[in-house]
């Protein structure tokens, strides 16, 4: 059980336990209190959870069914009544909904296919050759999804370049700016926080 601002969260099998990503954006959301957010890969539930303490209601998304499973048992614990969990890959389960900030902790690291354990669990770090493959998807849909002056903060790895990341979100119309990282001994991971212009 991880205690996190107030909130229990419990870890469950087959789902991404949370660690120094998960809290380095839970630490550092830009949430307003009227702001209807989604968070893709919930995982446990935490960020999305979090983010249901400072707005007005908050959808979670995995693809992972065990996930889905678990986050929605950490908002029943924790007797949230803003936010709502549901299964699918990327945007693939909302209709024509929209949000002021969207939140993604992409799946970002570099693998091959020896690395792949076929389980849902890989979902949550599984980037692809380059750890793009993931990024790039929600990129090049994330704008349909944003309200006017929408925002977006998702986590990244230096192994899957941040530069490129940057460079295609300004492409699409955000401002964009770093705003928090961590250093590991074989990466950087950051926050890059986006809003439309």
């Amino acid at each position: 059980m991880i205690n996190y601002k107030g909130l229990r969260i419990e870890s469950c099998d087959r789902v991404y336990a949370p660690a120094e990503d998960t809290i380095l954006l839970a630490d550092n959301l830009k949430t307003n209190k009227n702001d209807i957010v989604l968070e893709i890969g919930t995982g446990t539930g935490l960020v999305a959870l979090a983010a249901s303490l400072n707005s007005k209601k908050v959808l979670a998304t995995d693809i992972n069914p065990h996930a889905v499973e678990c986050a929605q048992k950490n908002l029943q614990r924790n007797r949230i009544e803003n936010m709502n969990v549901i299964q699918g890959d990327l945007f693939q389960p909302l209709k024509n909904e929209k949000f002021d900030l969207i939140l993604f902790n992409t799946p970002y690291l570099p693998s091959c296919e020896e690395e792949i354990l076929d389980d849902y669990i890989d979902a949550a770090w599984n980037g692809g050759e380059d750890g793009r493959r993931v990024i790039d998807l929600f990129l090049d849909e994330v704008k349909h999804f944003l309200n006017k002056k929408g925002r977006v903060q998702l986590v990244q790895s230096s192994l899957s370049d941040i530069k490129k990341t940057i460079n295609k979100m300004e492409t699409i119309g955000f401002e964009v700016e770093i705003s928090a990282f961590d250093k590991f001994f074989f990466e950087k991971v950051v926050v890059i926080s986006g809003k439309l212009k």
